[in-house]
């Protein structure tokens, strides 16, 4: 390789590496279905002092089907794009951990129409799987306390926040589920879960009904979420639910 052509390589290989709002770059391998050994890249944000001996929060986000790829970047859109902003990252200094789904996968592998409601799969999918594999590696690298580990996400992330708090119901200290839809079988997995969902009573890409019922089924097993639906807002309400004085001042307050 001459001089010129290492140079550009190096360059390139320097900018990839370029943390994004404070996310580095880590990856994980996988070996399930189709794949085998294969590199999955996620990004994690760290607080901005790590002391010895002291634990912190740690924050699991689930993006929606508009960021999915393998480019690891676009899934720092909407939420953890946040966190280049100092009133977030002042407020809410913790690790975020953000996996990316591959393009044309899910999270969980149900429709999102107003269809009914489908139990939970036997098992999580392989875009799950792999996003669980890096949640269980920070988990052993980083100081995470574990009593204060929160799950959220949008769209089809909203579904997939939805679906792996209903698999593991007491993992999580508090869970956000952002215009989804969840399997109202297990309704009563929720009963103990701290739990806020949103929704726009607009949306036509996850219609509202979706959460509508999932929260009824959740109260019918004697649960109390909280659930918040937004007047003449369409597929966005993740704008207001995580907008500073929203969800996440609630979230951060509940431990395990």
């Amino acid at each position: 390789m001459n001089r010129s052509l290492l140079l550009v390589f190096v360059v390139s290989t320097i900018a990839a590496a370029q943390p994004i709002h404070g996310f580095v770059e880590k990856q994980v391998a996988y070996t399930g279905g189709a794949y085998k050994d294969e590199v999955f890249r996620y990004r994690l944000r760290s607080p901005s002092t790590v002391e010895k001996g002291k634990r912190y929060p740690l924050v699991f986000f689930l993006h929606g089907a508009g960021e999915r790829g393998d480019d690891n970047e676009k899934q720092m859109r909407h939420f953890p794009e946040l966190w280049g902003k100092s009133e977030y990252a002042k407020a809410f200094d913790c690790f975020v951990l953000a996996p990316q789904c591959r393009v044309d996968k899910r999270w969980v592998e149900v429709p999102w129409g107003d269809g009914p409601s489908l139990p939970l799969p036997k098992e999580p999918s392989h875009q799950m799987r792999a996003a669980l594999l890096a949640y269980e590696a920070t988990l052993k690298a980083y100081p995470i306390d574990e009593d204060r580990i929160y799950l959220t996400g949008l769209s089809m992330g909203g579904y997939g926040t939805w679906y792996l708090a209903a698999r593991y119901p007491g993992r999580f200290a508090a869970v956000a589920p952002i215009c989804g839809g969840g399997p109202e079988a297990r309704a009563a997995a929720f009963k103990d879960v701290k739990l806020w969902a949103w929704h726009g009573d607009e949306d036509r890409a996850v219609p509202v009904s979706r959460t509508r019922r999932m929260i009824a089924a959740i109260k019918k097993a004697g649960g109390k979420p909280r659930y918040t639906e937004l007047e003449g807002v369409k597929h966005d309400s993740w704008v207001q639910a995580y907008r500073p004085r929203a969800v996440l001042p609630w979230m951060f307050k509940q431990k395990r």
